[in-house]
């Protein structure tokens, strides 16, 4: 009963690409209200015709998912219609904006900086494989999984695109978060300014570090 269970991986970051890695702007950041700072992340969907993969992006103050996109694949258009999606749902486009996720091919992509610096988006990724550089987003891909079940093998591809924007949905504007003492990621974006609850890191016996949360 001590054996730990096996956890299916796939891989979806390929960071040994020509593209510029963009230095991490949220170290430290006091994030203290919504659209100041968004995570992006990919996940994978299992479906019985094959995997699909889930563009992310999360609004870091909120929980709030501002954009996604569930394709077959992981191209640079796949993530680049997440963004557009994400800058459509803005809210307070006047304010600062900075954009951070891994240091994907996707996110390096030519392309996908110009869109976000045509829009006033400052790039930051991640400056090595830890996890907590981007916690949120792993935090919202868990969540999806654990609780939703959205990482579940759905019969069709057709089927996996319905309940992944429904499930979205639901999350948005009915699960709680303890870090938004206790609101909704919607009604987190939408009220004024209050302070995050921060998480301690915890380490076990062999050193690996755990999310509290």
């Amino acid at each position: 009963m001590l054996v730990g269970r096996k956890k299916n991986y796939t891989r979806t970051t390929n960071s040994y690409h020509r593209f510029k890695k963009w230095p991490n702007l949220i170290k430290d950041k006091v994030i203290d209200a919504p659209e100041q700072v968004w995570v992006s992340d990919i996940t994978y969907i299992n479906t019985r015709k094959g995997y699909m993969y889930l563009f992310l992006i999360t609004d870091a103050y909120s929980k709030k998912i501002m954009g996604h996109h569930l394709s077959e694949g992981m191209k640079v258009e796949d993530g680049i219609k997440a963004l557009r999606m994400a800058l459509s749902n803005r809210c307070y486009p006047e304010r600062e904006l900075i954009h951070h996720s891994d240091r994907g091919l996707q996110y390096g992509h030519p392309r996908y900086i110009e869109i976000l610096e045509n829009n006033g988006v400052k790039p930051s990724m991640t400056t090595k494989h830890d996890p907590y550089e981007n916690a949120v987003a792993e935090r919202v891909n868990g969540i999806l999984k654990g609780e939703f079940d959205v990482g579940g093998i759905y019969p069709t591809m057709e089927m996996a695109i319905r309940e992944v924007k429904s499930v979205i949905e639901i999350y948005n504007q009915e699960r709680p978060h303890l870090s938004c003492r206790m609101m909704t990621p919607w009604e987190a974006h939408s009220q004024g300014k209050y302070e995050l609850k921060k998480w301690k890191k915890r380490f076990l016996s062999c050193g690996i570090p755990q999310d509290k949360n």
